[in-house]
């Protein structure tokens, strides 16, 4: 009978500090966790499918799985795919578009689902055959 209250106490105990621990163990991904969740009735996303998402970035976070990416790795990503174009009339025209160079608008927003970038480029007449 004293074993078995032993190991209730103990398993007791651990239960009491995992709760207790867990917030401190987690501050730093809940401030994380509490500012995406609360950004969840404000997209145009389902609110239940928004708040599984930011808790397993949440998780990923605590695992050390979570990378974030600066402004230069979506630069370098968008450059890489303008290497795609077969001439280089149009990787030129593409790289000015990801860089902002010459005339090009952006319009649109990544909560409406993405950035459209243009560029207008007047080209002289070609001749036409008779």
């Amino acid at each position: 009978m004293k074993k078995t209250l032993r190991h209730t106490g103990f398993a007791l105990a651990l239960a009491t500090g995992a709760l207790l621990g867990g917030p401190f163990a987690q501050a730093s991904d809940s401030s994380s966790y509490t500012q995406e969740r609360a950004m969840c009735g404000h997209i145009q996303q389902d609110r239940a499918a928004c708040i599984r998402e930011a808790g397993a970035a949440a998780q990923a976070a605590r695992q050390g799985n979570l990378s974030s990416a600066n402004a230069n790795t979506y630069r370098n990503n968008a450059l890489a795919r303008c290497q795609l174009h077969q001439t280089s009339v149009d990787r030129a025209a593409c790289e000015a578009r990801v860089t902002g160079q010459g005339d090009t608008t952006i319009d649109g927003s990544v909560l409406g689902g993405g950035l459209i970038r243009e560029t207008v480029t007047t080209l002289p007449p070609t001749s036409m055959p008779r």
